[in-house]
């Protein structure tokens, strides 16, 4: 069974501290340490011999859904609902659209209340930076490009609707095809030692297709924009290493690193 917490409210994180405290510790996270740019001291970026499918840095302005009424002035919004389900699939798999909620956790938040009432997007004509509307948040800001060059994503970070986000509220994500590491023994632990974590391309609780992975960082709290930004850059740049020892049939026990 699938357990997760949403809050309700601001007050939530006061009013059930015996709940939201240690989910927050068990991270693990200690300190609220957030606020301005990341990249701005990032280093290096992912090779181009084995180069990131795409890169993502994403922030967001909470609604805090099971809260949120529809007298809200910023769900009049009704664009999603203008469009047809074949004009809403090709962005979906562009990865400029978010999708219908199917997680039992976004499900049982009422985070598809009134779907898709209220829902929309905008982006640029390039489409490497997005606004989501009531997705789960009010706003979600991303900028995206193909490629690993996060250094070219400002962006800024506060306290969103899934205690997971607290604190930066920043994931930086990485569409990475990893067929051989996928699947081997030790990309759990190696994961949890770089202090990443792993999803399919369709976003939470999907699973990876073609051995593509959306890596990004675990943590939102108890630590600033550039750490966690640094973080993936380094951790993607390992797996990279991973699986091209992998791909040449050689050992990669010397390479799991120490947890971090």
């Amino acid at each position: 069974m699938t357990v997760g917490c949403v809050a309700g409210d601001e007050e939530s994180f006061d009013v059930c501290k015996e709940l939201f405290d240690p989910t927050l510790e068990d991270r693990p996270a200690r300190r609220l340490r957030a606020r301005r740019r990341a990249q701005d001291r990032a280093q290096d970026r992912p090779q181009p011999r084995h180069p990131a499918g795409r890169s993502r840095v994403r922030t967001g302005l909470p609604c805090l859904p099971p809260h949120c009424g529809r007298c809200h002035p910023i769900q009049q919004l009704s664009a999603l609902k203008s469009m047809t389900e074949a004009e809403q699939q090709q962005p979906i798999d562009d990865h400029v659209l978010f999708d219908k909620p199917a997680s039992p956790l976004l499900l049982a938040s009422g985070m598809a209340r009134d779907w898709p009432d209220a829902r929309g997007i905008w982006h640029s004509d390039k489409k490497t930076f997005l606004v989501w509307i009531n997705e789960e948040d009010h706003l979600r800001v991303i900028p995206m490009q193909k490629g690993g060059n996060m250094k070219e994503n400002p962006h800024l970070g506060y306290i969103l609707t899934c205690p997971s986000n607290l604190g930066t509220g920043l994931r930086a994500g990485v569409h990475i095809k990893l067929p051989h590491l996928g699947k081997h023994e030790k990309f759990p632990e190696v994961l949890k030692r770089l202090r990443l974590q792993k999803r399919g391309t369709g976003g939470v609780d999907t699973a990876a297709v073609g051995g593509i992975f959306d890596v990004s960082n675990t943590d939102r709290l108890g630590f600033s924009e550039v750490e966690l930004v640094q973080m993936v850059v380094d951790g993607v740049k390992l797996l990279i290493e991973m699986e091209q020892r992998l791909e040449q049939g050689q050992a990669i026990h010397d390479l799991v690193p120490a947890q971090k």
